[in-house]
């Protein structure tokens, strides 16, 4: 019995630790939203790349926002899929017939070169190509008008290698699309801009990865990454390794949330978490500490409901309530209900402890391993 107090006291410890970093992540988000945007530049002539698969929710009007774009030199699109009978491609065949004035371009390749069958693909569109400027978007990723401009802006420093984007959810799906939603506003948003705000997080990502065509074969190509889990990580590294940094310019992308049910929440929700204990695995342990309110309900349990541990709880509360409302007021966030935080946060809580074992991932109807090193091999 002992034993179980001295560990509900520890749980309401960490807790606290929890509320203080929620309190400082509110701080961050600020400090965020108030970061100067880039200076304008004689904007040179840009490919994207849109990698494809299947037609995923809201995969039209996503894809059209990159055709509408308020952008001062010549553009590109180069979408890729793998299999010619991919409902993708009717609705890429849908967006170059409504704007035949943009350069739209797509590809059809099977061939695989390594486990991660999104950099296959764009190993395959690598070729179509035309401009020096190239900046690579997941097919989930909507975005602003001027999103093109900024992001090409935020490449122009010559300390900058790379430039990424943060991301806010937007829900297109079931019960699983709103908790994906309130882990992407809630947790991973709040976390990243913490770990930047410190020092201690060094991310890109796939919602926007713009790079020029000299650095990307100087890392080695796409196919350098063809076999890793984190391949978007794994670039920003290479970037980082040869001097460069990797810019994140005061814009947030928003990312679609087309999951049904909580099956498929969970399928996405722990290759997320495996791919974090991967790459980061002293940061991912930390992460704990972020967990406050399942943390605190351990804590209240476990120490028999002593005024300290039932503190924590209610601060605990209070905090993330907090850092949700600035979240939303800042973003624009539509994550979830307030109500629906707490139940929220200890399923994450449970994915977090799921995650610290086992290292099988599900990965557009795959399943692979993730080996120590990040690379991908067949289940």
């Amino acid at each position: 019995m002992a034993f179980f107090i001295v560990l509900g006291w520890l749980m309401a410890v960490l807790a606290f630790c929890g509320t203080a970093y929620a309190v400082m992540a509110t701080v961050f988000v600020g400090r965020f939203s108030r970061s100067p945007a880039s200076a304008a530049v004689d904007y040179p002539p840009v490919t994207i790349f849109k990698p494809l698969h299947g037609d995923e929710p809201r995969l039209e009007d996503n894809l059209e926002t990159f055709f509408t774009q308020d952008f001062a030199a010549p553009f590109q699109i180069v979408f890729g899929v793998q299999d010619g009978g991919d409902p993708a491609i009717g609705v890429v065949d849908r967006l170059r017939a409504r704007h035949p004035g943009v350069d739209a371009a797509l590809i059809v390749d099977a061939r695989r070169h390594g486990a991660n069958a999104k950099v296959s693909n764009l190993t395959n569109m690598y070729g179509a190509a035309r401009h020096d400027v190239l900046v690579l978007s997941d097919a989930d990723i909507g975005v602003s008008s001027d999103y093109l401009s900024r992001v090409v802006a935020a490449l122009e420093p010559a300390d900058v290698g790379a430039v990424t984007c943060l991301y806010i959810s937007a829900v297109a799906g079931g019960p699983g699309a709103r908790l994906t939603a309130m882990g992407i506003d809630y947790h991973f948003l709040p976390n990243v801009l913490t770990g930047l705000g410190l020092g201690l997080a060094e991310p890109c990502f796939g919602s926007t990865i713009a790079l020029r065509r000299a650095l990307l074969e100087e890392i080695g190509g796409f196919g350098a990454f063809a076999s890793y889990l984190a391949d978007d990580y794994e670039i920003g590294r290479a970037v980082r390794a040869k001097g460069y940094r990797v810019a994140i310019p005061n814009l947030a992308v928003r990312h679609t949330c087309g999951e049904q049910g909580v099956g498929d929440w969970l399928a996405h929700e722990l290759r997320w978490a495996r791919t974090l204990r991967v790459v980061a695995p002293s940061g991912h342990v930390g992460s704990v500490v972020t967990y406050a309110i399942p943390l605190a309900v351990l804590g209240t349990i476990l120490s028999g409901f002593t005024l300290f541990s039932l503190t924590a709880l209610a601060t605990s509360l209070a905090a993330r309530a907090v850092l949700k409302w600035r979240i939303d007021k800042i973003f624009g966030g539509e994550g979830g209900p307030l109500w629906l935080l707490p139940v929220r946060d200890v399923l994450s809580f449970g994915v977090f402890l799921a995650s610290l074992f086992g290292g099988s991932v599900e990965w557009q109807g795959e399943h692979l391993r993730v080996k120590h090193d990040g690379a991908l091999s067949k289940s």
